[in-house]
């Protein structure tokens, strides 16, 4: 319609009309019938191309009239174009261009973007309100306490739960810090020393008795052991343990046997370290050498007279010997007999104490009934060594055993005679005080000297081997008597001058 109306115009008018027309909205081109471009609204028209071959033009000339719809990709544009034939055989057209849907969503985009961030803001900030809201009561749970909580109701058994497992892991962690407590006391309280140590050898735990025993303190966890006691029988053990090697040997520390056990600790089958036990065996190790000492002696004493009796029974056998000669080698053999068999019965007592005499009865037990008979008994030996043995005191009960009782009065005042000298004198003394009972065995013979005083105690141990022999010693009476006082929890003491005497005090408590 509007194209009509234009070339209406124009055959009225003319090119006078073209240019006083306003043509913002569409697009007008006067085409003459060769093709050229006589006028555009919109372009100089002597740069335009021959538009003959254009479809709405080759359409109009055909039939009058022309239309034709045509895409720009490069502007993204429509163009809708209708061409009317005029009279004058020139062909007017109009066109109308329209932007594509991607066009409109492009020019809309500002505004959407616009609106889209406002969205985004909006819903962050209400997004935030509402889950602080949402979220403070969470923050909020008392996790110590969890059933002190007001929350969500929703939320009532997840709190259970974690009320049951914290209540659960504190009853763990109390009964953990309970035997952790335990096991420290009883590490520190332990008279051995015991160090852990991993691969590369620090201390990761120490107690007192090792830290004493390296000459070092407790604090030293987290040192290198095997630096602090470089060489030595404890680094070579610490070091073949943590090769994954146990080691066992008994090494000296300061003046003092100890017995070094170092053992590998494994972890997944490979070697994490070490653990060091160290304990001391000083007493063991003095028990061995006493045992051996004393098997040693008791081989000897036992030889000398089975060696006697064994020389005169054969000079006797092959008739070497004279008529007048068979009493003296007869009692010879008599008196090496009966020491022997002394001998034995001390040995075997002596073994007796050293177990405890466990099996042995104690009783209330009078002590000076006990001298008194003791006393009794070495009378004789007494008269023949011109020895005067005299008993002062009064009844003195203690709870005790009579055999080892009577065995510890009775050696007391044999070896008092025997190591006495002619026209000597020996006192013997038992009295009772608030709390102990005191026996006291005094003497005038040869005393002991004072090198000797601290030995006499011991198992074969004698001052003088040619007096003992003389006078048929065993070299065990006073073993029997520390031991025997022992026992009964008794304190032994001597007090001895040479030449003049020697005098033995035991004390025992009523209270065994």
């Amino acid at each position: 319609m509007q194209t009509s109306l234009a070339a209406q115009g124009v055959s009225n008018e003319g090119y006078d009309y073209l240019t006083g027309l306003g043509t913002d909205e569409f697009r007008l081109t006067w085409i003459s019938a060769d093709g050229t471009v006589l006028y555009d609204s919109k372009t100089d028209s002597s740069t335009m191309e021959n538009h003959l071959e254009r479809e709405e033009i080759r359409e109009a000339f055909e039939t009058g009239y022309g239309e034709s719809v045509r895409y720009s990709s490069t502007i993204m544009e429509r163009s809708l174009y209708s061409a009317q034939l005029m009279k004058d055989g020139s062909v007017l057209r109009l066109s109308i261009s329209q932007n594509t849907i991607l066009i409109l969503v492009l020019g809309m985009a500002q505004p959407i973007c616009i609106v889209f961030a406002v969205a985004i803001i909006l819903s962050l900030f209400l997004a935030s309100r509402i889950s602080k809201k949402i979220v403070k009561p969470l923050n909020n749970i008392n996790l110590d306490n969890p059933m002190s909580n007001d929350g969500y109701d929703e939320l009532y058994p997840l709190l259970h739960r974690i009320d049951s497992q914290q209540k659960q892991l504190k009853r763990q962690s109390t009964e953990l810090n309970r035997r952790q407590n335990e096991l420290d006391a009883i590490i520190e309280g332990m008279n051995e020393g015991l160090v852990l140590i991993n691969k590369k050898g620090t201390i990761l735990s120490i107690n007192r008795a090792a830290a004493k025993l390296l000459d070092t303190d407790t604090h030293i966890t987290g040192d290198n052991l095997l630096s602090i006691c470089s060489g030595g029988d404890i680094h070579e053990a610490l070091s073949l343990a943590v090769d994954g090697q146990r080691t066992e040997k008994i090494t000296e520390l300061h003046g003092e046997h100890y017995h070094i056990d170092a053992s590998p600790v494994f972890s997944e089958k490979s070697v994490s370290g070490a653990a060091l036990l160290v304990y001391n065996v000083s007493e063991k190790e003095k028990s061995e050498e006493i045992r051996r000492e004393f098997t040693a002696n008791v081989s000897h004493e036992l030889k000398t007279p089975l060696h006697s009796i064994s020389g005169y029974a054969e000079l006797m056998k092959n008739g070497m010997v004279k008529d007048v000669d068979i009493a003296p080698f007869s009692k010879k053999i008599y008196s090496e007999a009966q020491r022997m068999i002394q001998l034995i019965d001390d040995i075997i007592n002596l073994s007796h104490l050293d177990e405890g005499a466990d099996d042995m009865k104690r009783e209330d037990v009078d002590l000076y009934t006990l001298a008194e008979n003791a006393v009794s008994s070495v009378e004789n030996e007494a008269q023949n060594a011109n020895v005067d043995i005299e008993l002062t005191g009064s009844t003195a009960v203690i709870n005790g055993i009579s055999q080892l009782l009577f065995g510890m009065v009775y050696n007391l005042c044999d070896n008092a005679v025997k190591y006495n000298r002619a026209g000597g004198k020996v006192s013997v003394d038992v009295r009772s005080n608030d709390d102990s009972v005191v026996l006291t065995v005094s003497d005038t013979g040869i005393g002991i000297p004072e090198e000797h005083q601290e030995r006499v105690f011991e198992r074969f141990y004698r001052v003088n081997k040619s007096h003992s022999k003389e006078v048929g010693g065993t070299g065990l009476g006073l073993s029997i008597v520390k031991h025997s006082a022992m026992i009964h929890n008794a304190k032994i003491t001597l007090h001895s001058v040479l030449d003049e005497g020697t005098t033995v005090t035991v004390v025992f408590p009523k209270n065994i």
